[in-house]
């Protein structure tokens, strides 16, 4: 058999390389537009889902940087800790640079016998029949416009402005995020002597980003802030995750708000749920057919939705409170952040 996959972002490459794994023929049919990720995106990973990615897909242990733990803040209670989470003896996350997973994908697909990349145009509906499934991780494509167009979007009418900081070389285990009264800003250790910024601010309006960090930043002695970027930001939920034999995936089913991390940590977790059921259909000897893309959406779409979902009421809540000024909140949240379900889901 033999899977087509729309796309050729970072989820694309991940899915190719599980796929080619397990000796599954893939294409990986581009429009050819350059992607260059940039240096300061950055995405956070936990434990299991770091260990299902090493031994399954592609060694990434050079290219990450353990967590001990994670530590939330809110300018409203500055010195006291909201929320924190950590695992007793065990590094509960780790931070990968976008652009250097990306880059050794791309090394490791390029001399695989299963892997082939193709060029095709964006209004190409005939890839449909030529392969047994396709895998439909491009949001530009017009297969993606007019088969999955139904979807649950909000739009936070914020940008997200990403850095990387280089600072003097300290001991630096430890991601902090504090709510400020602009929006929520993430310190991600991506090295002793690096860190990723992720301020997502609630205006459209040019910021002195520089100025933002230094006035939030109590940990580090600064040298250089570099690359410097900017996104508008927004959540969706697809309502329908398949059509016939296309399944789409990553950010085409769910795309959730930055502060928690967690966006590609998502897609990761699909990508073994549906590992998982691809190795079950091939010990049974049975043929990978459209089946496995029904049981991927009962498996995974309320789970993805609920968790979408929460993440979005905890940025309303920080939301809430920054606009009323108060801290009822952030005591709330104190006490919700000692339970062990709610500390489960983001680590």
């Amino acid at each position: 058999m033999k899977v087509g996959i729309l796309g050729d972002g970072l989820t694309s490459l991940a899915l190719a390389k599980m796929l080619v794994n397990k000796c599954i023929y893939v294409d990986l049919l581009s429009e050819d537009k350059a992607i260059n990720y940039s240096q300061s995106r950055t995405f956070g990973i936990t434990k299991k889902n770091f260990d299902f990615f090493t031994h399954k897909i592609l060694d990434i242990k050079k290219i990450s940087w353990k967590l001990s733990n994670i530590e939330i803040y809110t300018e409203n209670l500055p010195n006291q800790k909201i929320l924190e989470f950590k695992k007793t003896n065990s590094k509960i996350f780790s931070i990968i640079r976008n652009d250097q997973l990306y880059k050794n994908l791309n090394i490791d697909l390029k001399s695989n016998k299963f892997f082939k990349k193709k060029s095709i145009r964006n209004n190409n509906f005939s890839i449909i029949e030529k392969y047994n499934l396709i895998f439909n991780c491009n949001k530009d494509h017009s297969i993606t416009k007019k088969f999955f167009s139904k979807k649950i979007e909000k739009e936070y009418k914020s940008v997200a402005h990403t850095a990387i900081v280089k600072h003097q070389k300290i001991d630096n285990q430890v991601a902090i995020q504090i709510f400020t009264k602009l929006g929520p800003i993430a310190f991600l250790p991506i090295s002793n002597s690096e860190t990723s910024i992720v301020y997502s601010i609630n205006t459209n309006k040019s910021v002195d980003l520089e100025s933002l960090i230094n006035k939030y930043n109590t940990k580090y002695s600064i040298l250089k802030i570099l690359d410097k970027k900017s996104f508008k930001l927004k959540s969706l939920n697809l309502r329908n995750y398949y059509y016939k034999n296309i399944l789409c995936f990553g950010d085409l089913i769910h795309k959730i708000h930055p502060l928690a991390g967690q966006g590609f940590n998502m897609t990761i977790r699909d990508i073994i749920d549906l590992s998982k059921l691809i190795d079950n259909k091939i010990e049974l000897g049975l043929e990978l057919n459209s089946s496995i893309f029904y049981e991927f959406e009962k498996k995974t779409k309320h789970r993805n939705f609920i968790f979408s979902q929460g993440i979005d009421l905890i940025y309303n809540f920080f939301d809430q409170e920054r606009k009323i000024k108060g801290q009822f909140i952030s005591q709330s949240l104190k006490y919700l952040g000692k339970n062990k379900y709610f500390k489960e889901i983001f680590t």
